[in-house]
């Protein structure tokens, strides 16, 4: 939020008072229902005008509105946004952990669900199988779309912006198995939008195979993926197929349960 503070009171500590000032502008707003400028200033011990500036900031990013026949201010439909994203989330990691869990026991490898955020699949959820040695957690790290089975899944159903980005960009090579020409790539996340779910074989770690499919919100919108990954020894690139049919199903779970039932 960039918010304009007076000549002299410049720097760090003032635009964190002002960041503080807007939620607590927010806050009043939500308490009042609805407040004028002159209101709002005295609320927060303000001059007229430094009121005026964050509220032109808030309601440039829809966190407020003006009622145009009082002209009075309201919370806009940005914080609906914000609360459905909020909500979202903690319903994908709630009911996520639940479908790993089960999906886990039957498997007996590690399932993960990850989302796509910042040009990275972010595991937020994780399940040790009974199978599963390593101790490694995921949850919160951030993987490489185009070398990780979440990553090519989110990938494949992207925004297109999304993936013309990432293949534009040069692909890193993990392993030998890497895929880092962009043509392959995009052929084989073309082949996962028609199979409905996306494999990786040795392509981050040497050793390592993951099978991934996609989640889908109640609009239909792939949201998240739902992976189970071990050791190729056990995941061989023979099992994958099997394996597949068995991830999408949990996967379709996780979606029935997020709202989805197309």
């Amino acid at each position: 939020m960039s918010v304009e503070v007076p000549t002299g009171e410049r720097g760090p500590a003032a635009l964190v008072q002002s960041v503080d000032r807007a939620l607590e502008i927010l806050e009043f707003l939500a308490g009042r229902g609805e407040a004028g400028v002159t209101e709002i200033a005295a609320e927060l011990g303000v001059h007229k005008s430094t009121a005026f500036r964050l509220v032109a900031v808030l309601e440039g990013r829809g966190f407020v509105e003006q009622l145009a026949d009082r002209g009075k201010y309201r919370l806009g439909f940005g914080i609906v946004r914000l609360a459905g994203a909020a909500v979202a989330q903690l319903d994908l990691a709630q009911e996520g952990r639940r479908v790993c869990e089960e999906l886990a026991a039957d498997v007996g490898e590690t399932v993960n669900v990850a989302i796509l955020d910042s040009g990275r699949a972010v595991n937020v959820t994780q399940v040790r199988g009974s199978a599963t040695i390593s101790t490694h957690n995921w949850v919160g790290h951030g993987t490489p779309l185009h070398a990780t089975s979440s990553g090519k899944v989110l990938l494949a159903y992207a925004a297109v912006p999304v993936r013309k980005e990432v293949l534009s960009d040069p692909l890193e090579r993990f392993t030998e198995a890497t895929v880092t020409d962009p043509d392959v790539l995009e052929r084989q996340l073309s082949e996962i939008a028609v199979r409905g779910w996306g494999a990786t074989v040795e392509e981050l770690e040497i050793g390592l195979n993951a099978v991934a499919a996609p989640v889908r919100d109640p609009d239909g919108q792939v949201i998240a993926a739902v992976s189970v990954s071990g050791p190729s020894f056990r995941l061989s690139p023979e099992s994958l197929d099997g394996l597949g049919s068995r991830v999408v199903a949990a996967a379709d779970e996780l979606s029935r349960r997020l709202g989805y039932f197309g």
